[in-house]
């Protein structure tokens, strides 16, 4: 393949625009904000599903709590009865006067452990409660700190966008006034070579792979013409030859 020297000299300006586009791209992908959100994402998480189970606690104690209450008021209700009907005077067997007696004092009792058991579940449902708030806290301190770091990540981003952008037109430009053939064997390359398509020949050294030429090598790439397409023997990437060639 053949090409004017000046546009061979033109390909290194490309390759240069595709390395920066690169380098933006590997900075936009590797943006600590990232990181950030993913750490902030888990702790939001685990927080959620420690809110979940801490509101579930509370709602079930709630429940209890009602149905405890529940409880008291009948036993309650049933020893006012009872203590209606023995403070009324109608019951005059004394074995139905010692019955109710130990009724009320055996209600009496079951109303105390009742009570005892609306207290006990008053305390875990006020312990859940303030549960639920701490987490609330924290939850919305997570969420503001994954706020800010999603606007510092997108305001990071939108800027290199930009420049990306600015970098892809010049690089269209640049890469109008190549030949179409010198050009599509370059992307070729660069895309095997790991975006690295054409390298300049400095000091006798191919700046692609970073190897000296040896002495055969640098007889073959002075007799050809300037104008011939010079591929590096070691990583085949085209070897552009300037006034820095060391020919």
């Amino acid at each position: 393949m053949n090409a004017a020297p000046a546009d061979q000299i033109r390909l290194l300006d490309v390759q240069d625009l595709d390395v920066r586009l690169q380098q933006l791209a590997h900075k936009k992908k590797s943006l600590p904000e990232h990181a950030e959100l993913e750490s902030l994402g888990k702790d939001l998480t685990q927080l959620r599903d420690l809110h979940v189970a801490a509101t579930t606690e509370e709602s079930d104690c709630s429940r209890e709590q009602t149905k405890a209450e529940q409880d008291v008021d009948q036993v309650r209700q049933r020893a006012a009865r009872d203590q209606k009907r023995l403070d009324s005077g109608t019951v005059s067997s004394p074995k139905d006067l010692e019955n109710l007696q130990r009724e009320i004092a055996s209600l009496a009792k079951r109303q105390g452990d009742l009570e005892d058991v609306v207290l006990e579940v008053m305390e875990r449902r006020e312990s859940a409660q303030e549960r639920v708030g701490e987490l609330s806290d924290r939850l919305s301190s997570v969420q503001a700190k994954i706020d800010d770091a999603t606007a510092r990540r997108d305001q990071a981003a939108g800027a290199l966008d930009t420049e990306a952008s600015s970098v892809a037109k010049e690089r269209e430009a640049v890469a109008a006034s190549i030949p179409a053939d010198l050009l599509k064997l370059y992307d070729k390359l660069r895309e095997k070579e790991g975006g690295v398509g054409a390298a300049k020949l400095f000091q006798r050294r191919c700046e692609g792979c970073r190897l000296e030429l040896n002495i055969t090598e640098l007889n073959d790439v002075r007799a050809v013409a300037p104008d011939t397409v010079v591929r590096c023997e070691n990583c085949r990437r085209i070897l552009v030859r300037t006034a820095e060639s060391g020919l």
